[in-house]
């Protein structure tokens, strides 16, 4: 009873509070076609949309399926049309079309996923698909209360007048037709069934009385599922989708929620001044936006005028120093051009000398023909050495700007956001990449970034691809295998982005990655390996069992390999896996295996070998190099004191330093159908060394260890077998 009592009481204090139907507009929009709802649905994250927008959300988003299933049911011979436009028929066709074939083909797609335009998550409709979903018919009638404001000065004519129709005064909700006084009395008399029927206010949007679920359509919704807050039937609860599901009734649900919304409603309308006040700040903060961001754009402006100043002065005085030197230079030559045409015959000193020739007194000549002598004889050398007074070339005065051009783009703000740095030891790619990254300067730390890729083309080019990130790091799904792509990231606060950082360029590796964890049935030693509870790590114990078996060894030999391979065989394909070594690993050898020499190995373990045995190659030691030819059905390469040992015996034997230092990562690649394995850095995909292998039966990821030792398997490579072991 008490309860009740408040209920009423809030219900009267909400009707004193007067609410203007026009004042809600922007609660009766479509998120999809920002027009009034027509028809509007609920979707499965509750918000509503239009039953058009929905259908035309749908078909946009499997766009190229869409095309594809209208391109199989046309016929061979007609083009395929891409579609850029949809319109309703358009729609209609294309889901009568996937109705029909679903029906006749079991295995036709259901497209039944769309993004919703209220709050941007992929909503998944079901089965049923648009038919799943119900219509909001309380936003419907409030819409309509809207529209009849709106058109206030429009009246509704009655639907049952004879010409001319009188203007309708209520409508019947169960006739679904207006009616003017005089049509209502004739057609809904007193003491008949239709006396019952419900009438309003004249209106045009008619509505079911009760609402029918989708599910089960001639069944009444009766009840309210709390986990997916909907509408349920009772063959729902009894043994459809919401069998499981905590459900109550339709009045309980109706009194919690109308409580609740009342609740919420009384105390907005109390913090009425309050909202007003924010609003009034807000507004204030607009103005001064405003104002800042243009006081912030004019020193923007007066900045870079500057800038130009500087760079008009350098300008003129590089031109001018150009200038000079050129008015230089051709003043020298056009002198030497000159001084040599008076070299010519009948000119200048040529003609001169000529002339002093002539002269028939010889005290005279001698006097004369002495300078001119001593002129003649530096010309004859100047002839012999010709060389031109200046040069041509202007290669001193070519201006070297890359300083200034890199400080010029690194223009920045002066409180902006610092360059994150890409941790490329931390970054793993595979078929997906773990990009990880970090600010150097945490004083200014930014709130979000854009993570950018592409990948290297020499036939196209590629644009750059924008992934938005909160974090610091990000995993970039579905990259092509044996492909080189470059990674950059900025930072952004308070929508002021920082400049991008260097970019770093990552190979992927040459075949799809092969996920396995270790397999702790077949042949694993308990006494000398141990598996971590993931199966993802292995670590080899040299302890007491070793060091008490070292009295039975003699010079030369040593213990025996402890093995272990992959739970995951290969009988086709090219596959790659990658790991990481102890850099204090006494020894390990790495590669692949076929499911015979494992028994082989397993069924005939060796305590003592001797020491021109090899387990690498499966004959004596001696006669490895010359043996490249000869294909076995394993191998493995050797690693060990931070070393990785290339053998003779490899398909690329180029190599002239043998022993190389092990790296950080170590990555194997087997192409089944080739028999051909490689071993790779992991972290450039720089092949190493490659080898024949017999790929006659299952091929397994093998490793052998011996003394102390450990071996990782990279993150992403045993990260899907750890999420789905049931699948594999």
């Amino acid at each position: 009873m008490e309860e009740d009592e408040e209920m009423e009481e809030m219900m009267l204090a909400l009707a004193e509070t007067s609410v203007t139907i026009k004042n809600i507009e922007r609660e009766l929009i479509c998120p999809a076609c920002k027009e009034l709802f027509t028809h509007p649905l609920i979707l499965p994250c509750q918000h509503s949309v239009c039953h058009k927008c929905v259908k035309e959300l749908l078909f946009l988003n499997h766009e190229d399926s869409f095309t594809d299933v209208c391109s199989e049911a046309s016929s061979p011979g007609s083009p395929r049309i891409r579609l850029l436009s949809p319109s309703v028929e358009r729609i209609d066709r294309i889901d009568r079309l996937l109705r029909s074939s679903s029906k006749r083909n079991s295995l036709t797609p259901k497209f039944t996923t769309l993004p919703c335009p209220g709050c941007l998550h992929e909503i998944d409709l079901g089965e049923r698909g648009v038919s799943g979903l119900f219509r909001n018919f309380t936003l419907e009638t409030i819409v309509e209360r809207y529209r009849q404001a709106a058109r206030a000065a429009t009246a509704i004519m009655c639907d049952l007048c004879k010409p001319p129709p009188q203007e309708s005064t209520k409508s019947c909700m169960d006739c679904n037709a207006s009616y003017c006084n005089e049509c209502f009395k004739v057609h809904h008399p007193w003491g008949t069934v239709k006396a019952q029927h419900e009438y309003v206010g004249p209106t045009t949007n008619f509505r079911p009385k009760v609402l029918m679920c989708p599910e089960h359509e001639m069944e009444k919704v009766n009840m309210y599922c709390e986990i997916c807050r909907r509408p349920v039937c009772h063959l729902c609860k009894l043994g459809g989708a919401h069998a499981n599901h905590r459900v109550t009734t339709m009045s309980s649900a109706y009194k919690t929620l109308k409580e609740k919304l009342s609740k919420g409603i009384i105390y907005l309308i109390s913090k009425e001044s309050e909202v007003k006040k924010q609003i009034s700040e807000l507004e204030h903060l607009m103005k001064r936006t405003e104002s800042n961001g243009d006081l912030a754009e004019e020193n923007a402006n007066n900045t870079f005028e500057k800038l130009f100043n500087v760079l008009e002065d350098r300008k003129s005085y590089v031109l001018n120093s150009i200038q000079s030197s050129k008015n230089s230079r051709l003043d020298k030559l056009q002198n030497q051009i000159e001084e040599y045409q008076g070299l010519l015959e009948n000119n200048g000193l040529v003609g001169y000398a000529q002339e002093v020739l002539k002269e028939t007194d010889q005290s005279c000549f001698v006097q004369t023909a002495k300078q001119l002598h001593d002129r003649i004889q530096k010309a004859t050398e100047s002839l012999k050495s010709f060389r031109p007074a200046v040069h041509s070339s202007f290669e001193e005065f070519k201006l070297d700007v890359a300083k200034e051009k890199e400080l010029l783009n690194n223009i920045s703000f002066s409180k902006a956001v610092d360059v994150p740095k890409i941790n490329e030891k931390q970054s793993r790619i595979y078929n997906e990449a773990l990009i990880c990254w970090h600010q150097p300067d945490q004083i200014l730390t930014a709130d979000s970034y854009a993570l950018e890729h592409r990948r290297h083309s020499k036939d196209e080019d590629v644009g750059w691809e924008e992934i938005d990130v909160l974090g610091t790091s990000k995993v970039v799904p579905d990259l092509e295998v044996n492909s080189t792509y470059s990674f950059r990231v900025r930072g952004f606060k308070d929508s002021v982005g920082s400049l991008y950082s260097k970019e770093v360029i990552f190979h992927t590796p040459p075949a799809p990655v092969f996920h396995f964890l270790f397999d702790d049935k077949c042949g694993y030693n308990k006494e000398r390996l141990m598996l971590n509870n993931r199966r993802n790590s292995v670590e080899s114990m040299a302890g007491f069992p070793l060091l008490l078996g070292a009295e039975r060894i003699q010079v030369g030999c040593y213990m025996c390999l402890d093995y272990l391979i992959g739970d995951t065989g290969i009988t086709k394909g090219r596959h790659f896996w990658a790991f990481l070594v102890e850099p204090s690993s006494y020894l390990v050898k790495v590669g692949v295996t076929s499911d015979t020499k494992l028994q082989e190995w397993l069924h005939n373990p060796r305590d003592i070998s001797s020491p021109r045995y090899d387990q690498d190659s499966g004959h004596d030691s001696g006669s490895e190099d010359a043996c490249d030819d000869v294909s076995q059905p394993f191998t493995l390469a050797t690693i060990g004191m931070n070393k990785l040992f290339i053998p003779k015996a490899s398909v690329s034997s180029d190599c002239e330093n043998r022993f190389l230092p092990m790296p950080s990562r170590v990555g194997v690649c087997l192409d089944y159908e080739k028999g051909i394995v490689g071993f790779y850095d992991a972290q450039s995909m720089k092949c190493l060394y490659e080898r024949k292998v017999d790929c006659s039966g299952v091929m397994y990821p093998a490793f052998a260890m011996m003394g102390g030792g450990k071996v990782q398997l990279e993150e992403l490579i045993s990260m899907k077998r750890l999420e789905y072991p049931d699948e594999m």
